[in-house]
This record gives C-alpha cells, sequence and structure tokens, in this order.
C-alpha cells in the first residue's frame, strides 16, 4: 500500500461513500429547472424543492406498519405546510422496501433510502438528515406508537422560536418493566445533564435544521441530541404527545440497550463538559494522583531519616507509579488542550454559536 493508499484509507467517508443502496427520487424531484419540473404548475415545483417540513422515519422491518403510517403522516400536513417524507430502511429483511417504492410511486413527496444492511438507528438518521431540505425537521418511530396528529404542535413551538422540540409521553403504553427502566434513565439523564426533560429517549422530536447541522450524529448518541443542543445554547423544550400500543413486531428494547445507555451517558457528560476544556478533567486527575504520590514519597522519605527501611516496602511502588500516572494524565491534558486549540483555529463563521445579529 502506497502513502497516498494509506491517507485514502484513513480519510472519513464522503457522502458518495456512505453505506446507501440506492433510494426513490424521480428527476422531477431533484433536477428542477428555474421555470418549474414539466407537467408541475410554479407552486408545485417550489414545494418539491423546497419543504418547508422534512419529516425522517427511520425503521427495520416495519413492512406492516408504513402505509398506515404514511397516510397519517399526509393527513396530519396536507394543506398546511409543504413537506417531505422519508422512510429510511435500514437493513429490513421484509418487504419493507418494497413498500416504500409502492409509497413513492403514489406520491413523490414520500422517498426511500434503503441501507446495505442493518447499521442501527444513528446511521439511518444521518442518511435521513442529510437529505432532508426542510427547515424544520421532524423524526418519529416506524412502529406506530408515536401518533403523527402530534406533528402540527411540534411545527408550531420550532415556529415560535424553540430549536428542538422534544415529546413526552404522558401516558405510556409499554410494559411496567420498560415503564420503570426508563423513569430510572431519564431521571439519571436529568441529573447528569441539566436538561429538564421527561423522556430524552422518545423518538419524536422536532429540530430547527441548525441544530443538525451543528451537532454531528453518530453511535448512539442521537438520543441526546437534546443534552448537546442545550450545551451548544440552542433552546429545548417538550411537548406532550399521544402514545400508542405496538400494532405491529415486538419491541427490540433489551438489558443490552440499557447498557449501551449508560456508557452514551457517561460520553455526554464528558463531551458537554470538558470537550472546550479537558485540561480540566485530566488535570484534576493527574494533580490529584500526583499530590498522593508525593505526599506517599514524603512519608517514606521522613521513615528513612528516622532510619527505617524503606527499600522493601511496598508504598515506595505505589507512590512512584502514582506520580507516573499524575505526569500521564497532565499530558493527556495538554495533548486535548492542543487539538482543542487545533480545532478552534479551524472554525469559520458558519460554526460559531451566534443565534442574532445586527447588520
Amino acid at each position: 500500500m502506497t502513502a497516498q493508499d494509506a491517507i485514502e484509507a484513513s480519510s472519513p467517508p464522503s457522502a458518495a461513500t456512505r453505506p446507501i443502496e440506492r433510494r426513490t427520487e424521480t428527476a422531477e424531484a431533484v433536477e428542477l429547472s428555474d421555470a418549474g419540473a414539466p407537467g408541475l404548475s410554479p407552486a408545485r415545483s417550489l414545494a418539491i424543492a423546497t419543504p418547508r417540513v422534512s419529516v425522517v422515519i427511520p425503521g427495520l422491518n416495519e413492512a406492516d406498519s408504513l402505509r398506515e403510517l404514511a397516510s397519517r403522516v399526509t393527513k396530519s400536513l396536507e394543506g398546511k405546510v409543504s413537506y417531505e417524507l422519508f422512510f429510511i430502511d435500514d437493513g429490513s429483511t421484509d418487504n419493507t422496501w418494497e413498500v416504500i417504492t409502492a409509497l413513492h410511486a403514489g406520491d413523490a413527496r414520500i422517498k426511500g433510502v434503503r441501507l446495505r444492511k442493518n447499521f442501527g438507528k444513528a446511521m439511518a438518521l444521518s442518511a435521513g438528515f442529510q437529505r432532508a431540505k426542510g427547515e424544520i425537521i421532524l423524526t418519529l418511530d416506524a412502529d406506530l406508537q408515536d401518533d403523527p396528529a402530534d406533528i402540527p404542535a411540534f411545527i408550531a413551538r420550532i415556529e415560535e422560536g424553540e430549536d428542538v422540540v422534544v415529546g413526552w409521553k404522558v401516558e405510556r403504553l409499554d410494559p411496567t418493566n420498560r415503564l420503570i427502566l426508563s423513569r430510572i434513565f431519564n431521571g439519571t439523564v436529568r441529573l447528569a445533564t441539566g436538561v429538564k426533560l421527561h423522556d430524552m429517549n422518545c423518538g419524536f422530536k422536532g429540530y430547527r435544521r441548525e441544530v443538525l447541522r451543528t451537532i454531528p450524529v453518530y453511535g448512539d448518541l442521537f438520543r441526546f441530541i437534546p443534552a448537546f443542543a442545550a450545551w451548544q445554547g440552542f433552546r429545548v423544550c417538550e411537548v406532550p404527545v399521544k402514545h400508542h400500543a405496538r400494532k405491529y413486531g415486538s419491541s427490540r428494547y433489551g438489558l443490552e440497550r440499557i447498557l449501551r445507555g449508560f456508557f452514551d451517558l457517561l460520553s455526554v457528560m464528558f463531551l458537554t463538559r470538558y470537550s472546550r476544556k479537558p485540561m480540566h478533567l485530566f488535570g484534576l486527575i493527574g494533580l490529584f494522583l500526583a499530590g498522593v504520590g508525593f505526599a506517599t514519597e514524603g512519608y517514606l522519605t521522613v521513615l528513612w531519616f528516622l532510619g527505617h527501611k524503606i527499600g522493601d516496602r511496598p508504598l515506595l511502588l505505589l507512590g512512584a507509579l502514582e506520580i507516573i500516572l499524575g505526569i500521564q494524565f497532565f499530558s493527556m491534558g495538554f495533548i486535548g488542550e492542543f487539538l482543542t486549540y487545533q480545532n478552534q483555529k479551524s472554525l469559520d463563521a458558519a460554526d460559531l454559536p451566534i443565534r442574532d445579529e445586527t447588520h
């Protein structure tokens, strides 16, 4: 492998190389001239090219629910606002993709993206966010437990000035064990992040486009976008939503997801508190370890002056190890500060957290 090959292999994937098999878009929906698409009025062409609202719905093996869900989303938005609806097939093994293509054939506003295999909800959402053209972007689950009739409430709050709107399932129709775990999780998240939401994990959310341009979505951190948004200074609120029992299929909620959520919460706490000041974390840990190490060695030095033998004491090695670890943590803090400084130098004006400006 040449040096150039190594560089290309290590570079992050571009939009063209992401794991997307195909998408359902017709030429009239993508290639619009200034005069509009053939056979469409100028208003219809503009509605297709620049919808006000984009609805992104990821799903895995949800073929049975998609037709009803599309119908209910259309009923909620038809005649009220220009919109587009994206179904993201996250590697389904049933006929989900066939249903999506059939829906697209009947309504060009309904579009689909199919991933090569099951990459997870974050990748599916990223594929939808990247293609969404609306200034307001909504997400909901494909299992019919979220009610599209609540979509106008999300849009209204964003148009009132909110940046992120999170659904709050006031009356959840879930098994008791899941309700208990959810309350424990949400209480822990509120305490750890300081964002006072009843249901951070709710998949029914609304975003101003700028929020999703600012915050990267990866891993399982998509559920914590409101916490990242609040950290970036965006306005976050919640609205009560109706919740329905699952109509088709079965829930994929299990112990593994709880454990992943715990580790993700630790990541969120680190990123929101220390990503701009890593020395405050690593330096504090390093100072503590080095301080304990020097105190230990100082104690042994006093004993040595008093005539005690210290060469065979475990404390001697422990103190040296604590000092070395303290120096290493300090070094990690310095490296983190250097990387943060370099990142700040590369920021352009569009990346600055500016809400309003006088001209």
